[in-house]
């Protein structure tokens, strides 16, 4: 039970920041050895953190659902199809290999990035329908363990004309339709008993990540998390590496 409320609390506190919560939660999982692929756990527990989005952006999710905003509507719909068809095929590719020295050198690869992203800062200007395109292939390559969702969305949305505050706001938003789709899918097809064994992780995810979700899109921007995410990715490469050796 321990095990699960201290993952949940890690979900709800890194997925809101560029550093991936899914690669620390597979990590620390098997650090724990739960006997869950540690992909499949981190993955369900977005479900979590889904619901601080739905509950935290209501106003603006009324305003999409009544398409009152077709402009974000669309948006949304394009971007999760292409990060599920981008994402889905890596998944079943990462789920098999990410266990020890494998986990550790994907999350690895990921954090370096991560911590490009963050260092880039580019503008391309780039449209709407352009960023949607962009913003799902960088979404759905955060199926990798290690490269953030939020840090890569985040970039690829920054080459637009959009403001900061919108930026993260869409980047938060556009994540919960593929969450949805991805739980049904784990819930359906992968592994049904995963809500049995870990809804406590599941209800500390969401009470943390509304939380850190208030306080985070506010101060988000002042944090230099290319540091975090560099360093993070060098250990990650080492302990690979001594796992391997040892």
């Amino acid at each position: 039970m321990a095990e699960f409320i201290i993952l949940g609390i890690l979900q709800g506190i890194f997925e809101w920041i560029p550093i991936s919560s899914e690669g620390v939660v597979a990590l620390v999982s098997q650090i724990f050895e739960i006997e869950t692929n540690p992909v499949n756990l981190a993955l369900f527990l977005h479900l979590g953190t889904l619901l601080a989005v739905l509950i935290y952006f209501r106003k603006d999710w009324r305003e999409v659902l009544s398409l009152k905003d077709k402009e974000l509507f669309r948006f949304l719909i394009a971007a999760t199809l292409i990060s599920l068809a981008a994402g889905f095929p890596l998944y079943k590719m990462v789920k098999e290999v990410a266990i020890g020295a494998g986990l550790l050198l994907i999350m690895g690869f990921g954090l370096f990035l991560t911590a490009f992203f963050q260092r880039t800062n580019k503008r391309l200007n780039l449209s709407f329908s352009q960023l949607a395109l962009v913003a799902g292939v960088l979404q759905g390559f955060s199926v990798i363990p290690g490269l953030s969702r939020s840090g890569s969305t985040i970039f690829g949305l920054s080459l637009g004309r959009l403001s900061p505050p919108q930026i993260l706001k869409i980047s938060y938003m556009m994540s919960a339709p593929v969450i949805l789709a991805s739980t049904v899918y784990l819930l359906g097809f992968e592994d049904p008993q995963l809500f049995v064994r870990s809804w406590p992780a599941l209800i500390f995810s969401f009470v943390v990540g509304i939380g850190t979700l208030h306080f985070l899109i506010r101060f988000s921007q002042r944090i230099n998390f290319f540091k975090f995410a560099l360093i993070f990715g060098i250990l990650c490469l080492l302990g690979a590496a001594l796992e391997v050796i040892i």
